[in-house]
């Protein structure tokens, strides 16, 4: 990418230069151009369509061209994403201008007649910011060898990873190998209609934290105003229930066949994608192993500095095994909040549980596999911790998840439940 370009692209978006096409226009204009035919069922399969991220490079390209001054082969290259993509509003709207720049000169971004652009002021808002914040997002990429700072360490459990930075309307997916996650693509995305932090039940507003994938839906069984396909995160997850958040049905999901993208606010909560680009989640992700983290502004830092972050943890953590290798219940209980709760079990009830594992290890102790652990800062410090455990010597035993919460200088766990 040409850093330099895409610098004055944020820079000339509040002038009335049409060079980043940031003015553009919307639905009553759309009509004069070819839509893209209603399909159902599996169409969205179709072997023709562009893989992940093309059409947005392609995109990208046609606005370094226009800002290279060589409008005619930006033209070339409009015209043909148009013509595969024309449910691409943002797209069709710079063809638009590149089409009235060869007969006259432009006044303005999006040039139509006023009575036109007053009609679509709506739909011109949202395309504005959409082209803005995927400029934005495209020039100033993560610093080379970072991960977002709640991506504290993953085991080779977690093939592959997500973050959602809302600020920039983008996703990231990550390949974790034994260098640790690799950013491989990141994707526009569109959030909430009212925003981020979701706290009730239709509130329109995408929520944040520390999310796992939960299944993958059918496409088949969907509507066509899903797309692709849907990837269902654990909202509420024990955090957000701990704080009585309400609500449920917090999807990564695509867009229908009308529609290229989504406006960056626009979904009822869920993260929406392009459909090429969730077919790329669909074919990679793997249920209950991949985290999602959502978050208002990612903070991108080296992998050692994230994990240095969590020393004082890993010592309570490593209390809590001995602990409970050693079967010394009081102990073990002093690491749990007075307000643990476990799929509607409070520590009282749960107390049973740790004590018939401890029996079924008959002083054998228990190993620790697959250790991982991501945290979460808002109004407190939270981890969520992902680990294999098996008592010492045998070949199999169960993938737990706790979260602690900081409580002044201790850590405690206010969750803890099987989850395979």
């Amino acid at each position: 990418m040409n850093r330099p370009f895409f610098a004055r692209c944020a820079l000339l978006g509040a002038t009335a230069s049409w060079l980043i096409g940031l003015s553009l226009f919307g639905g009553s204009v759309l009509a004069a151009q070819p839509r893209a035919k209603a399909v159902s069922g599996n169409a969205f399969n179709s072997p023709a369509a562009l893989r992940d991220g093309q059409a947005e490079a392609r995109l990208i390209e046609i606005y370094r061209l226009i800002g290279a001054g060589r409008s005619r082969e930006a033209l070339r290259l409009a015209d043909a994403l148009v013509q595969e993509h024309p449910n691409f509003q943002l797209a069709q709207l710079v063809h638009g201008d590149l089409l009235t720049a060869q007969t006259r000169p432009l006044r303005t971004a999006g040039d139509v007649p006023d009575t036109t652009a007053r009609a679509a002021e709506a739909q011109l808002k949202d395309l504005r910011e959409e082209a803005r914040l995927r400029l934005k997002a495209l020039s100033e990429r993560p610093p080379a060898q970072t991960v977002p700072s709640q991506f504290v360490s993953l085991s080779a459990r977690h093939r592959h990873a997500i973050a959602v930075d809302t600020s920039r309307a983008r996703l990231y997916l990550f390949e974790n190998g034994p260098q640790g996650p690799k950013l491989i693509a990141d994707y526009y995305i569109s959030v909430g209609k009212l925003g981020i932090e979701k706290g009730t039940e239709g509130d329109q507003r995408t929520p944040l934290g520390v999310y796992f994938i939960t299944s993958n839906l059918d496409p088949r069984t969907l509507k066509d105003f899903y797309g692709a396909g849907a990837l269902p995160i654990n909202y509420p997850n024990p955090y957000d229930s701990r704080r009585g958040k309400t609500g449920s049905g917090i999807w990564l999901h695509g867009t229908p066949p009308s529609q290229f993208a989504r406006a960056p606010q626009s979904t009822d909560g869920c993260v929406v994608m392009a459909n090429p680009d969730l077919q790329r989640l669909l074919a990679t992700v793997e249920v209950r192993a991949t985290p999602v983290v959502i978050a208002p502004s990612l903070q991108w830092v080296p992998p050692a500095q994230a994990r240095a972050a969590s020393k004082g943890f890993e010592e309570v953590f490593n209390g809590w095994q001995a602990a409970k290798a050693a079967g010394d219940v009081p102990r073990l209980l002093g690491y749990y909040t007075p307000d643990f709760n476990s799929y509607g079990k409070s520590l009282a009830e749960w107390t049973p549980t740790l004590q018939q594992e401890i029996k079924q290890a008959a002083g054998r102790g228990f190993e620790i596999k697959d250790l991982s652990l991501l945290r979460w800062s808002d109004s407190a410090e939270t981890m969520v911790v992902t680990f294999g455990e098996l008592v010492t010597g045998s070949k199999r035993g169960t993938t737990k998840r706790q979260y602690w919460l900081r409580q002044g200088q201790q850590w405690r766990i206010f969750f803890e439940g099987v989850i395979g």
